[in-house]
């Protein structure tokens, strides 16, 4: 079920809204030009370590992994964005947003319980 098309879909957006929520959390962090900065540089590092750090063969992947690494730190990684993005949207007073953002993630990592099963045994 973790590699069905429309769970996969679902993950990439989720990807992205997280990306976006702490791109913004990181302009709010400033008036300077270094609200440029935060904003690009930190949803450009958290890419930068999503897309290095990977399981090999993941099949909700390209099966590529720049940086292999055991599943049980894939899944650590992923926890940590998706809560840094939920914290990001909280901080910003946005608490709507963040429970049903965190709900939404809580609800996909159920529905991918096979992919979760799988990465804790690489």
């Amino acid at each position: 079920m973790g590699s069905h098309p429309a769970n996969l879909i679902l993950r990439f957006l989720l990807e992205i809204i997280a990306l976006i929520s702490l791109g913004v959390w990181g302009w709010n962090q400033s008036e300077s030009w270094f609200r440029f900065v935060l904003a690009i540089g930190i949803p450009g590092s958290i890419a930068v370590i999503w897309g290095t750090f990977a399981v090999p063969n993941d099949p909700s992947r390209s099966g590529s992994a720049p940086v292999a690494t055991a599943g049980f730190i894939r899944l650590i990684i992923e926890f940590g964005v998706f809560g840094l993005a939920i914290w990001a949207l909280h901080d910003m007073g946005w608490q709507r947003g963040s429970l049903i953002f965190g709900f939404v993630v809580l609800a996909h990592y159920i529905v991918s319980y096979d992919r979760v099963m799988w990465l804790l045994t690489k």
